[in-house]
């Protein structure tokens, strides 16, 4: 079946694009660069995002809580993710590990929305609002990673009513095996489309 795409209801959410991520140096770079080279993930990142902007397309920015002093020390129950960032201070505020891939940054029509403590970007923020006052209907969420931040996020949005697509190259994870689970286990159980860049850019063209 083909998608398609109406640029006024359809957004973007691109996932924590930060430079602890996807850069050569950031903290996490070391366990999702494998996956991420293979796949070619900044290249079709950059397709994705240029592609939406040029169809008139909304751009999202769903950025992860940024580590600060004193995250997560008096929660009662901090999950695995939380307890590694607490320990390696991923993506900590003011840092150049904080800030987004420079390739990816937001530009005067994007939305950044306030920052989520857990894996969904709809979870205690702003991000449905923001989506429903735009009259947006149809998201497709990219960035890291696709087995946590990026599933938990297309989840949520099936659940508030939202048409989901995942695009198989445009988010990456630590182990082929989680990327695969992602697309071809638990994506097709919420997910009303999983694209390709390639197939993703034709739809956007199309309009």
């Amino acid at each position: 079946m083909t998608e398609s795409y109406d640029p006024r209801r359809t957004a973007v959410l691109l996932v924590d694009p930060y430079n602890d991520f996807i850069s050569e140096g950031g903290k996490v770079w070391p366990r999702l660069g494998p996956v991420a080279q293979a796949i070619g993930l900044l290249d079709n990142l950059r397709a994705v995002i240029g592609a939406a902007r040029a169809a008139g397309v909304r751009v999202v920015f769903v950025p992860h809580r940024r580590w600060a002093p004193g995250d997560y020390e008096s929660w009662a129950h901090p999950n695995p993710t939380q307890h590694g960032i607490q320990e390696r201070h991923t993506f900590a505020r003011g840092s150049w590990g904080g800030e987004f891939h420079p390739d990816l940054q937001p530009e005067e029509d994007d939305v950044v929305a306030a920052e989520h403590w857990a894996q969904s970007g709809f979870a205690n923020t702003d991000l449905d609002l923001q989506l429903r006052q735009r009259g947006v209907t149809h998201v497709v969420a990219v960035g890291v990673l696709a087995n946590t931040c990026v599933e938990s996020t297309g989840r949520f949005a099936m659940e508030l009513g939202y048409h989901v697509t995942l695009v198989r190259d445009a988010t990456a994870a630590y182990l082929p095996e989680m990327l695969h689970a992602a697309h071809e286990l638990n994506g097709p159980t919420f997910a009303h489309a999983i694209l390709t860049t390639e197939q993703l850019v034709a739809a956007f063209s199309r309009g």
